[in-house]
């Protein structure tokens, strides 16, 4: 095929690909009724996001206006170019910690260029189709990182909770835990009772009313029952001061090379998480609706929404499961009910600043108490003692790590254990060895026309004096590679012709062909020929690309194990 059309196909399913889902969803047909029904779910869901907005800020180190700020913008421009149909976008608890993290380390300036570069990363996996691989994390790995977040979470809550005197807080989870022991005389009684009443609140109304937006009632109540009994509760307006009216005018921060450099890694973690969770938000409305997204359109979008948040001064957004839950139930038809639901937020950061400013801190930090217990997900937790022990322990490395050191470091491992994991995996479901006596090997030789004193040596499994044959059964990659190494060194003494069957080999990575390069040129150094048998299209095509097939010599690379008997025969004949 010419490579103008392949270039033409290329940029034809990307453009195909990153099609916002609003886009599709009027081409379908988008009337009156449709618009009131997202209008309504707008509005719903709206005003479930506006105490979660400003709680995630608040618990990463934020301003409350901040987490508005994303939940607008990044909200809006995330709905209008993404894949998912009833996604909803905003500040999440996946991101408290490595926020808080980020802003302890790099201050504000650092968040943002961190965020910024997140969002390139996110584009560049939207339009590279590599996003797509965010679901081959294993779930050990999610479910200990996940569990980390929740219980960092709550440690961080605590003192608003208890509306403890605590200056600054470490950001180390040790130490947080020591602060608190150290400042426990200093508990606000009503900032307890504040928090744990809205914690109760939610369990309450999640159980006996489960269709109400819980976590919305118990601000309200816990809210005004501090306002008329004029508790001595310190209240988002004490702590931040009067909210902004609108937007902040937008600007760039101010970028240099040394940040860039050091956030470097935090951005890495970031569009990661934006990625796992944005696209496993979308997975669930699809389950939920029937409907299906489009990866690379979410991910270019949740790109395009992390660049807009940092230009009004906002904080990192991705997809968020419970937002997006409650879009559907309230009736959501389309991404306009997302775009209506940063309206909304608008409209409070517009008119009704005063009624949020009095909102208790201890309410908020009660709001992510329970986020904390949603996120840790014990259940699945504990259920992982029934794994096997290699899937435990990188679940328990991941969680230890993500307490102990910090997310940026448990993203970094739980991949690498990824990766061992999945090498141990390759190795146990592939195998090397002595090629086994074949059923089919008298029937190959008939049609291949060799004689029959061949097929009966490969049925019975003997070989011609001066020949080795093994095979490989499974992916070639680099888990299983160095079995071939060990080999040569398993013949007792040099073969004239050495047998490779790799017809139940479907694959071949790059250490694999290393691998077999260096043990034809082992090979040769002892005097013995390489034959490879059987081999797949993928195999063949990657030899021939690498240089290998010609190495070899198209005689040494036969299709069937007759062939490569007879082969061995005239090598070993020739010698």
């Amino acid at each position: 095929m010419p490579r103008s059309i392949q270039v033409s196909e290329f940029f034809s399913t990307l453009k195909r690909e990153l099609r916002p889902a609003l886009f599709k969803r009027i081409a379908e047909g988008y009337g009156a009724g449709d618009f009131k029904k997202d209008l309504v779910a707008g509005i719903t869901v709206g005003v479930v996001a506006l105490p979660l907005a400003m709680a995630f800020a608040i618990g990463a180190g934020a301003s409350p206006a901040q987490g508005l700020y994303t939940a607008i913008v990044a909200g809006f421009v995330i709905a209008f170019f993404g894949g998912s149909f009833h996604q909803v976008s905003g500040p999440t608890g996946a991101f408290v910690v490595i926020i808080a993290d980020i802003i302890a380390r790099q201050g504000m300036t650092g968040l943002h260029t961190a965020t910024l570069i997140a969002g390139l990363l996110l584009i560049f996996m939207g339009v590279s189709g590599l996003g797509t691989l965010v679901k081959f994390i294993p779930y050990p790995v999610t479910i200990g990182f996940t569990t980390g977040i929740g219980l960092i979470i709550f440690a961080g809550q605590i003192k608003d909770l208890f509306g403890m005197e605590i200056a600054a807080l470490s950001p180390g989870f040790f130490e947080k835990i020591a602060q608190y022991a150290h400042n426990i005389g200093s508990t606000n009684p009503s900032a307890l009772g504040v928090g744990l009443a809205t914690v109760i609140l939610i369990f309450v109304v999640r159980r006996l009313f489960p269709r109400l937006p819980a976590a919305v009632i118990a601000v309200a109540l816990t809210t005004l029952g501090a306002f008329i009994l004029k508790l001595p509760a310190e209240t988002i307006g004490a702590r931040f001061g009067a909210l902004p009216r609108g937007l902040p005018p937008v600007s760039l921060p101010a970028l240099n090379f040394q940040t860039i450099r050091a956030v470097f890694p935090d951005a890495l973690t970031i569009a990661l998480l934006a990625a796992i969770e944005s696209l496993l938000s979308a997975v669930v409305a699809d389950g939920m609706t029937g409907t299906r997204h489009s990866a690379s359109a979410e991910l270019n979008a949740q790109g395009l929404g992390n660049i807009a948040s940092v230009l009004v001064g906002g904080i990192p957004a991705t997809g968020a499961i419970a937002r997006t839950a409650t879009n559907i139930k309230a009736g959501a038809q389309s991404p306009v009910s997302s775009m209506v639901h940063a309206a909304v937020l608008l409209g409070f950061a517009l008119f009704l600043g005063p009624l949020v400013q009095v909102i208790p801190l201890a309410t908020l930090a009660g709001v992510l108490v329970v986020v904390a217990y949603d996120m840790a997900e014990l259940p699945r937790f504990f259920s992982m003692t029934k794994a096997p022990k290699s899937d435990l322990a990188v679940m328990l490395a991941t969680f230890a790590i993500t307490v102990v050191v910090d997310l940026t470091a448990a993203v970094q491992v739980g991949v690498l254990l990824a990766i061992l994991l999945f090498a141990k995996r390759s190795r146990e479901t592939s195998s090397f060895g002595p090629m086994m006596a074949s059923e089919t090997a008298r029937d190959e030789a008939g049609a291949a026309g060799h004689d029959s004193a061949d097929a009966e040596s490969m049925a019975s499994g003997s070989l011609p004096e001066g020949c080795e044959a093994y095979e490989i059964e499974g992916p070639f990659f680099f888990g299983v590679a160095d079995l071939l190494q060990d080999a040569l060194k398993s013949v007792e003494r040099p073969a004239k012709a050495f047998i490779l069957m790799l017809r139940r080999v479907p694959a071949i990575d790059a250490t694999g062909l290393n691998a077999l390069r260096s043990f034809h040129r082992g090979c040769k150094r002892q005097g013995t020929v390489l034959v490879l048998c059987g081999l797949r299209d993928q195999p063949r095509k990657a030899l021939e690309r690498y240089g290998l097939a010609t190495e070899l010599g198209s005689e040494n690379i036969v299709q069937d194990k007759a062939q490569a008997l007879k082969r061995a025969a005239a090598i070993i004949g020739r010698a």
